[in-house]
């Protein structure tokens, strides 16, 4: 099935669910109620419970984005593949999720953030049956394609549902829960997967049994949640399908927040995809609950620094961010060389932070200055300019493994990744006058 059919489809739902909502037919049946501007209009504020909730739904879908990573190496014995093809499968992963955000995002601001969110809810829980009765590499492929997808929608529609709950007063908080409900999912993914598949039965099953459990709950989240009227709101001309872009004036803005996030983000997916590989070549075993505490502890380092740093400046969080990012790499270069298991976990913990404060420093820049109407778009500018670089760094790491050993491919890598870490904070030493500081 090709990412443009999926994403089709995936559009199709959407729209169906809005004709189908008594709003939306009354909308497609008159054209002449007019409605008043957002700023004419009086909005109560959704309780502060509510922007946690609102939260729930990205935890619950980036918890499958990773719950799969303990079980590759389960997967690789049984099916027997290469590293290169375990990265190629980690990258359909991304493929699904670029193909998601040139649909989501305009999606989302012009229907509203409930008529992608279900559709997405809906094609993760297809995604965990298909984990869970894995046979071959395709239905590895197809299934890393679905959770793309989702966490494509869950990106852009969910991240903005967080900012949209918490409302103009209470932005930081929802750019703050919206970017560590993301990184928090992540993380606690392969950590449940390491310890039920070592705990229980059927290894390659019981963590997509619990991940739909959690998946309906979100489903229930989202039908409850107190967004405001999307009706009023001014949106995003021109295609529904379309590469993410932001408003005239925020490409400086944008491109900060992707010259950190980018490499953040790249660290934190070798992690995931070789890690596992490296942990049993270092520890010469196949403990499944270690690769996924080192991932947890990888993504609650990302969740923490960001609490510990939302107060700073949107600039000196940048560069942190990059500085972590660099520092993980060298860390990452020292572990395979020393075949050290204390230093690799080193570098996970500098990835994590690298990434998050990244990420919370671009979602923070965009927050701070995109309109409503076109914030969802925007956060998913934001990922496609991460995730296209956490694609093919990862593959050409996993292919270079296979041809010069997993030494030699991971301290190219390394190399390659702390360079572009460099240029991401030289790039926001230049541009601070860009970066507008809160009062």
């Amino acid at each position: 099935m090709s990412v443009v059919r999926v994403s089709s489809y995936f559009m199709l739902s959407s729209t169906l669910f809005v004709l189908c909502r008594p709003e939306g037919a009354a909308m497609s049946m008159s054209r002449t109620v007019p409605v008043k501007p957002r700023s004419e209009r009086q909005e109560k504020a959704a309780p502060t419970r509510w922007v946690w909730l609102a939260a729930w739904p990205v935890t619950a879908v980036f918890v499958l984005s990773n719950a799969a990573t303990p079980l590759y190496v389960l997967w690789q014995r049984d099916l027997g593949f290469s590293k290169g093809t375990l990265t190629v499968v980690f990258a359909f992963y991304i493929v699904g999720l670029i193909g998601s955000l040139l649909v989501s995002g305009v999606l989302s601001d012009r229907l509203g953030r409930k008529p992608v969110l279900l559709p997405a809810l809906a094609l993760a829980l297809a995604a965990c049956l298909i984990f869970a009765t894995a046979g071959s590499v395709a239905a590895l492929i197809v299934a890393r394609l679905f959770a793309g997808i989702a966490v494509g929608a869950v990106v852009s529609g969910g991240m903005a549902a967080v900012s949209d709950v918490a409302g103009p007063g209470r932005a930081r908080l929802g750019a703050l829960l919206a970017s560590c409900a993301m990184v928090f999912g992540a993380g606690l993914g392969p950590l449940l997967a390491g310890v039920l598949s070592e705990a229980l039965p059927a290894p390659t099953v019981t963590v997509f049994a619990v991940e739909a459990a959690l998946l309906a709950s979100a489903v229930a989240v989202v039908l409850r949640m107190p967004l405001p009227d999307a009706r009023g709101r001014a949106s995003a001309a021109g295609s529904w399908v379309r590469v993410p872009a932001v408003p005239r004036g925020n490409g400086r803005h944008l491109a900060l927040g992707v010259a950190v996030f980018a490499p953040g983000i790249t660290a934190t997916s070798f992690v995931l995809s070789l890690g596992p590989s490296l942990l049993t070549g270092l520890l010469g075993g196949t403990n499944r609950i270690v690769p996924g505490a080192m991932a947890f502890v990888m993504f609650l380092a990302s969740t923490g620094v960001q609490f510990a740093v939302q107060r700073l400046r949107r600039g000196a969080i940048l560069i942190a961010g990059a500085t972590s990012t660099a520092l993980a790499m060298v860390a990452l270069v020292v572990a395979v060389q020393a075949a050290s298991i204390q230093v690799l976990a080193v570098a996970a913990l500098l990835a994590g932070a690298g990434q998050g404060m990244g990420q919370l420093g671009g979602l923070s820049l965009l927050n701070s200055t995109v309109p409503a109407g076109r914030l969802a778009e925007a956060n998913a500018a934001l990922n496609v300019g991460g995730y296209l670089l956490a694609g093919l760094l990862p593959v050409s790491a996993g292919y270079l493994s296979d041809a010069m050993g997993l030494t030699g491919g991971t301290t190219l890598f390394g190399a390659v990744l702390m360079t572009l870490a460099v240029v991401g904070g030289l790039v926001v030493v230049l541009g601070r006058r860009w970066v507008p500081e809160p009062r």
